[in-house]
């Protein structure tokens, strides 16, 4: 018996085959998908919960490509003309399948490794070193591997395949001329691999870019996101980390220091300023119990400049406490030593009587 429906012939075993298919394609798919589920809920597996959402298509694709190719392989298939749409079809579903399921599993084992460092923590170098390294290769795996999965599906087609074949032939020219228009993005891309391995640069490093002060929020392969204090975002490009000079305040250690300058005059004790600053710093929670030092650092003929130094956890945290530091040191000098502010002092020296009159005797002649 045939089946005819405007131009598809289908006789009756391809449509046993296909009746068969589609239901397999779906006892199998929901077998696949509650298993998973099942072992998602599960806190001893490596799987996340969401895991079986998040494979669905890429299995139904595969389920359907695997049909095909048993169709193919048993001669179910109605005609020649199906058989070969259908064999570049099977390798099409297999490479996205296969890809899209390769990609999950490596954010699969990224977050499960990155489970076991925290970068909330005071002490975070490592973490952040470990975060900043699988961000980078992340993205660089993918893009390798999106590639591929092009390259091998372009490829399966023979008239692409003797167009690039022709094209390789004859690329000497061509090569160069790509290469030459590619470069800053070849450069970017290469960058964005130098800063994986060297990192200059990690996850949540307080730096100075072009002037502005913020934190590192995302390292991408081509491009650096920076956090400006004021919540403004800078976006760099991966190169400029390369070539440029910057500043990175926590490129060894998160915890950091911070200065607070003072402008006093000369007749302030700087004995009280200490033990006044000692004791704003034990009572704040700001502090970390390291660094508290102040200093007379410059003197001119108007004021005296003192310095303080002092420590916290991490940049955010001084940030704070420099303000408060600050505010309450002012305060303090303005109720203590309210004469000791700076001031600008001019000293008008008056004449003798004598010499002013003789001034004015000299005057009055002269206009005679």
């Amino acid at each position: 018996m045939v089946l005819i429906a405007g131009n598809i012939n289908i006789d009756q075993q391809s449509l046993r085959y296909l009746i068969y298919g589609v239901v397999s394609i779906i006892v199998t798919f929901w077998i696949a998908f509650y298993t998973i589920k099942k072992l998602g809920k599960d806190p001893r597996n490596i799987l996340p919960v969401n895991f079986a959402k998040r494979v669905q298509i890429p299995l139904l694709l595969f389920l359907v490509a695997i049909v095909l190719w048993i169709g193919n392989a048993s001669n179910s298939l109605p005609n020649e003309s199906y058989e070969y749409a259908s064999k570049h079809l099977i390798i099409v579903l297999l490479v996205i399948s296969i890809t899209w399921f390769l990609i999950l599993l490596l954010k699969v084992f990224k977050r499960r490794l990155l489970s076991k460092y925290d970068v909330s923590t005071e002490n975070n170098l490592k973490a952040r070193k470990v975060y900043t390294q699988f961000a980078i290769l992340e993205n660089i795996i993918i893009f390798i591997l999106v590639i591929l999965s092009i390259g091998i599906i372009l490829m399966s087609f023979e008239s692409i395949r003797n167009i690039g074949v022709s094209l390789l032939t004859s690329a000497g020219i061509a090569g160069i001329i790509v290469g030459l228009a590619a470069q800053k993005a070849i450069a970017t891309l290469l960058a964005g691999i130098q800063i994986a391995i060297t990192q200059p640069i990690r996850l949540d490093d307080a730096v100075i870019v072009e002037g502005e002060w913020g934190w590192i929020e995302e390292i991408a392969l081509t491009y650096v996101v920076v956090r400006i204090w004021d919540k403004r975002r800078l976006v760099v490009p991966s190169t400029y980390f390369i070539e440029n000079t910057f500043q990175n305040w926590t490129r060894t250690t998160s915890d950091i220091m911070g200065t607070v300058f003072l402008y006093t005059d000369y007749d302030i004790s700087v004995d009280d300023l200490r033990a006044e600053l000692t004791r704003l710093l034990e009572g704040s929670p700001l502090w970390d119990g390291k660094v508290n030092v102040l200093q007379v650092t410059n003197a001119t003929e108007k004021s005296m400049e003192l310095r303080a130094l002092v420590s916290s956890k991490n940049s955010p945290t001084n940030w704070d406490l420099r303000v408060y530091i600050r505010e309450k040191m002012i305060k303090f000098i303005k109720e203590n030593y309210p004469k000791s502010l700076p001031r600008t002092r001019v000293v008008l020296e008056n004449n003798d009587a004598s010499d002013s009159n003789t001034k004015v005797e000299n005057s009055s002649k002269n206009d005679e």
